[in-house]
């Protein structure tokens, strides 16, 4: 199995030029607040835009209620192309490591009991996860002084293993965190799995609202509520990794909400996740307006992002309905199975805040440059002072530039997503570079005859119009790019049924 350089715990200060002894108002807040299978249009805001730059609204747009998701796009910046993996523990790894799945090795949703590499998965993958020993975005943090504060899904790594506890990855408070990746049950009444529901995946920690009516999005707000209190109390500044449940399934209606969906043409099924996107929203506007009563607000930076593609019960996995108009879900290979909702907003925005001079942000705008979610952690380390440790490879990007509205010609307008397991999508890799974008299928079983799809994004959005016959060079370039990649992060690759390891190679 792979593993990270040793991790020295030190943080030294820098960028911003915190002092750890410093008064807590001057240095920010930072809250990340995660939704789980959160996909591109699972919301009210609209996040593509045309060529100019304008949003511009979709169906599903309308059918969505999400006004404090709207109330954090007015005061901060939306990105309308900004990439995850395309399903849940690398995400969050990634989230946690500034790293791409390539590196950190946790290529496949993670399972809490056992190995699912799948039938030719690579046979070292990660499965077991974060390590006490790897340099966390909460790690860092932690040494630089800073209240850590997991509220929700982890997801880190399977049950009994080091990552299963976000304790032992650089936080220092767990609440409802575990090896599950959704829960047994939304419903108070049902103990969240513990009553009745799926036990397996019962949600720890929340015993106190057993039996009551509270619903799952809601217990979790007051519960990180009450350590935002708790840390202002303390002089300390804090990270929260706010981090829903909601809205995985099951899809179970949050009766809060269930008035507002009545579409016919919609299913029982839909209508339920709809509640359960609204109550996620009711939960950040909760969650702000915790952070305006305690005084707080012009000094806390807030991330809210959805950590794969979306799972919304509409349409095929494939094809164009949960994501429409970008092509299908999570665990696919296509954009609706990676593009994922992201707004960076100060919860209170204050020209004259000395805070917010370091980090300004065009508020109500829309960033066209793409990003993706391992530059949250280099970000996040900016805000806070924090240098990246010494001799620790991350393969995102600061975004404080695209923050401001700009475009930073420094990165590359690249992605690499590699996902060498069966799915809804199966033993892929897809590369974006520029416009253009591959899709390379590995082919276990006839290991010779891999193949490769390719999309110009610019023109072609949408995925309809496969390019590989007509743009052969092309392909054969962006086939070769794609292989450096893997090979410079490290990629453990699918293997045939004899075992051996099946890498990219241009075929035609």
């Amino acid at each position: 199995m792979k593993t990270n350089r040793a991790f020295k715990e030190f943080c030294v200060l820098g960028g911003l030029a915190y002092s750890v002894c410093g008064v807590a108002q001057e240095r920010p807040n930072i809250i990340v607040f995660l939704v789980d299978d959160m996909g591109l249009m699972d919301t009210s805001v609209p996040f593509l835009a045309d060529e100019s730059g304008q949003p511009v609204r979709h169906p599903l747009n309308d059918w969505y209620h999400t006004p404090n998701m709207e109330r954090l796009a007015k005061q901060g910046i939306c990105f309308s192309t900004f990439y995850a993996q395309s399903v849940s523990s690398p995400s969050r790894a990634s989230i946690m490591t500034g790293q791409n799945a390539t590196r950190h090795g946790v290529t496949n949703w993670i399972n809490a009991e056992s190995n699912n590499r799948t039938p030719f998965g690579p046979p070292e993958w990660n499965w077991k996860g974060l390590r006490k020993d790897m340099p966390t975005m909460p790690r860092v943090l932690q040494q630089a002084g800073y209240k850590t504060i997991h509220v929700g899904k982890a997801h880190f790594g399977c049950m009994g293993s080091e990552g299963e506890n976000p304790l032992n990855i650089g936080f220092d408070v767990n609440i409802a965190g575990s090896g599950i990746g959704h829960p047994g049950s939304y419903y108070g009444e049902w103990g969240y799995g513990s009553i009745k529901g799926e036990k397996a995946r019962a949600v720890p920690d929340l015993e106190k609202y057993h039996g009551t009516d509270t619903f799952l999005s809601e217990a979790l707000t007051v519960e990180a509520n009450r350590e935002i209190a708790a840390a202002v109390k303390e002089k300390r500044p804090f990270y929260l990794n706010m981090a829903h449940y909601a809205v995985h399934s099951p899809f179970q209606a949050d009766k809060r909400f269930l008035s507002r969906y009545t579409d016919p043409d919609k299913s029982d099924q839909a209508k339920a996740f709809a509640t359960l996107i609204e109550g996620m929203d009711k939960s950040l506007g909760d969650v702000m307006d915790q952070l305006e009563k305690l005084g707080i607000a012009e000094n806390t930076l807030i991330f809210f992002l959805g950590d794969n593609g979306g799972d919304a019960p509409l349409g095929d996995e494939r094809g164009y309905g949960s994501s429409a108009p970008l092509r299908g879900k999570k665990g696919t290979e296509f954009e609706g199975g990676m593009r994922v909702p992201f707004i960076v907003g100060w919860a209170k925005p204050e020209k004259k805040s000395a805070v917010q001079k370091h980090l300004p942000i065009e508020a109500g705008g829309i960033q066209m440059q793409l990003g993706t979610i391992m530059d949250i952690y280099p970000t996040v380390l900016s805000v806070a002072g924090c240098e990246v440790p010494q001799n620790y490879v991350i393969d995102g990007f600061d975004l404080k530039r695209q923050l401001s509205g700009k475009a930073d010609r420094k990165r590359p307008e690249s992605f690499l997503m590699h996902f060498p397991h069966a799915h809804r999508g199966s033993y892929f890799t897809t590369y974006r570079l520029g416009d253009w974008k591959l899709i390379y299928y590995y082919s276990p079983e006839t290991p010779k005859q891999p193949k490769a799809l390719l999309y110009n994004l610019k023109d072609d959005p949408e995925e309809r119009k496969e390019l590989s016959s007509t743009h052969p060079d092309k392909c054969r370039e962006m086939i070769q790019e794609m292989a450096a990649q893997l090979e410079k992060e490290g990629a453990l690759y699918p293997v045939d049924k004899q075992g051996n390891e099946l890498k990219p190679f241009v075929y035609f």
